[in-house]
């Protein structure tokens, strides 16, 4: 089985970019391949024009600095005999970001910064809250002033009410330093509120992009249209559910990866001959299948019918 295949998206400065599917179907990889984590077989990873993997110690070393990670466990991404000070100091120190008589100095801005008390730096991990501890690894993330930052599951892990904390910070801290997320989810809701353009993946492969809005409210692939379908709705009835037929699995050898599970009306002998390529939508972006999709969603009380996506050009 391949993990990942065939993934292409660009990220621009200063937005934020969600990577939204299922558990198990190549995000996390993904954002491994981006940070030069794990080296790709095949295909390149461009930050600022420059391949990652081909960079030298030195331009890698200058790489780690511009481009950070925020882990999905705030309990396991951080070393339980390690102080929070010391959390903190390491990166200042290793990249040199600000002059030694400075390091302290800095310590207790980071820990203000993502709302906790500079005295804080002195406590060990396991006695901070599980959303106090992620607001520990925002610190370490943004310790070494990074341009990117991969947000990978950072609110999945905790209390409802701490993720709108969380997101709130990071969406703030984005304001105010420029932040470039790459933002990978699988709940819905928080993609939402925190990207401007969403990259749907299934089974490794990037079936749709889109601007947050629209690929809400004009979805085109079936699998985008099940996912969405898939969150929880006050009045569950009111919904015309997308079926989708047993579970994720290997993909087929040839077409279509999501033609085994797929119901749409419209399936015809090309889904299966070949992997469907990604066409421009009408409304920017790109999706593997431009069928018009003809399922529609009864109003909820007190709302409006909602529009079906428009034909492919």
């Amino acid at each position: 089985m391949r993990a990942v295949r065939d993934v292409s998206f660009e990220l621009r400065r200063g937005e934020t970019l969600a990577l939204v599917g299922e558990s198990g179907c190549g995000k996390s990889t993904t954002a491994r391949l981006v940070l030069g984590l794990d080296r790709p077989d095949a295909g390149t990873v461009r930050f600022d024009g420059r391949d990652v993997h081909a960079l030298s110690s030195a331009e890698l070393r200058a790489f780690r600095r511009r481009a950070q990670i925020v882990f999905q466990d705030p309990v396991g991404s951080l070393n339980p005999r390690i102080r929070v000070g010391d959390v903190l100091r390491e990166p200042l120190r290793v990249h040199r970001v600000v002059p030694p008589e400075r390091v302290e100095e800095r310590v207790g801005e980071l820990l203000e910064r993502v709302g906790l008390d500079p005295r804080d730096a002195r406590r060990y991990p396991h006695e901070f809250s599980g959303g106090q501890r992620q607001r520990i690894g925002i610190a370490r993330a943004l310790s070494v002033e990074p341009d990117l930052v991969v947000a990978d599951e950072p609110v999945s892990a905790l209390d409802v009410s701490v993720q709108a904390q969380i997101l709130n910070l990071l969406t703030d801290l984005q304001e105010e330093l420029g932040l470039t997320y790459l933002f990978i989810a699988h709940d819905l809701a928080v993609v939402r509120h925190v990207a401007r353009r969403v990259a749907v993946m299934y089974l490794g492969r990037i079936v749709e992009t889109g601007p947050r809005e629209d690929l809400f409210e004009r979805p085109l692939h079936p699998y985008t249209r099940a996912l969405l379908d898939a969150v929880p709705r006050p009045h569950p009835g009111a919904v015309v559910r997308v079926p989708v037929r047993g579970e994720a699995g290997e993909a087929p050898a040839a077409g279509c990866p999501f033609e085994p599970r797929c119901t749409h009306p419209g399936r015809d002998a090309a889904c299966l001959a070949a992997v469907p390529p990604l066409e421009a939508k009408r409304s920017g972006g790109y999706a593997r299948c431009v069928k018009e999709a003809i399922w529609r969603v009864r109003p909820e009380p007190g709302e409006s019918p909602a529009r079906g996506p428009e034909p492919a050009p």
